[in-house]
């Protein structure tokens, strides 16, 4: 029996059944190659939610009421391919239930199973590809599941859009599409970059969110900090433009590795994902339950999907 509820919100917003909004835990650091402690980041993150206050002045919104149901972690630790596996089916089980979901890890392997789970739903589906990495190789240490092959099968299989690139193996610029990479040292003097980033976005729009793309200065736990990074509001402007003028049917953050003596990066993770959600639900009618504006939205499941109610995955 589930007793924990998402920022220890009341059990009436947490309920599968009522909830608009799925978020699965994924605790998995299997192939991070320094730093690790990334598995421990979903707790640090869940802990950091609870101190969180749930009113969020921008959007006048509490965004928790549209029901936020926390899903039982996804602890598939066989192998890399296992764990993928894993999440691509929970995830996927989840968007079928025709919830909003989210996920977060975990280092950032496990966004090869939601990526998939999403491209499997989602037509002409655009991947906004947020690090410091590029995360392009085709394999890495003996495999396809590592976290520096993380959007390698995005690239290939979807729109792939990559903002605040600041680190990557020359090899993989064979893979890159340098029109749809923003790398952080141009967006730095570059004004335009979030309206041309948006501007090459299809309608549905799956958002992978690797930590490291914040400077450290302001997010300093994560595996491999880069300088260099995103700051804090020019990073909510791009994502409420992205949010405000695209579908976004759900999205991944990964790579928070917590340290003991320093919680603003949690706390910096938990109020992201907030943000996010509150974008996302900000034009909701929290009191109509599942209200027709969300239900209009979340039909594009049916009307750009790629299976059938019937189907099996």
């Amino acid at each position: 029996m589930k007793t924990k509820t998402y920022a220890g919100i009341p059990e009436e917003y947490a309920k599968l059944e009522c909830a608009k909004i799925v978020l699965i835990p994924v605790p998995y650091d299997g192939t991070s190659t320094w730093q690790k402690g990334a598995d421990k980041g979903p707790d640090a993150f869940l802990n950091a939610s609870e101190n969180m206050e749930l009113y969020d002045i921008e959007t006048d919104t509490e965004v928790y009421k549209e029901g936020i149901y926390l899903a039982d972690a996804v602890t598939e630790n066989a192998s890399p391919e296992s764990m993928v596996e894993a999440v691509h089916q929970v995830t996927k089980s989840y968007i079928k239930k025709n919830k909003f979901v989210t996920i977060f890890g975990g280092e950032h392997s496990i966004s090869i199973g939601t990526i998939r789970a999403f491209n499997e739903v989602y037509q002409n589906l655009t991947v906004l590809h947020i690090d410091a990495h590029a995360d392009l190789r085709k394999s890495y240490e003996g495999t396809a599941c590592n976290h520096a092959c993380a959007v390698y099968e995005a690239s290939q299989n979807t729109n792939l859009i990559q903002v605040g690139i600041r680190s990557m193996d020359v090899k993989e610029k064979s893979v890159m599409d340098l029109d749809k990479t923003y790398f952080a040292h141009e967006m730095a003097i570059d004004d335009t970059w979030m309206d041309s980033a948006i501007e090459q976005m299809t309608d549905n729009v799956f958002i992978t969110f690797d930590l490291d793309a914040f400077d450290p200065s302001i997010l300093p736990s994560t595996g491999t900090p880069e300088p260099g990074g995103l700051l804090w509001y020019e990073t909510l402007d791009f994502l409420k433009q992205v949010f405000e003028e695209k579908n976004v049917v759900g999205f991944d953050i990964v790579e928070l590795c917590p340290n003991e003596a320093e919680k603003s990066s949690d706390f910096l993770a938990a109020k992201l994902y907030y943000k996010m959600l509150s974008y996302k639900f900000q034009n909701e009618d929290v009191e109509d339950g599942y209200n027709d504006d969300f239900n209009n939205n979340n039909n594009k499941v049916n009307n750009f999907s790629k299976f059938n109610e019937d189907d099996e995955y």
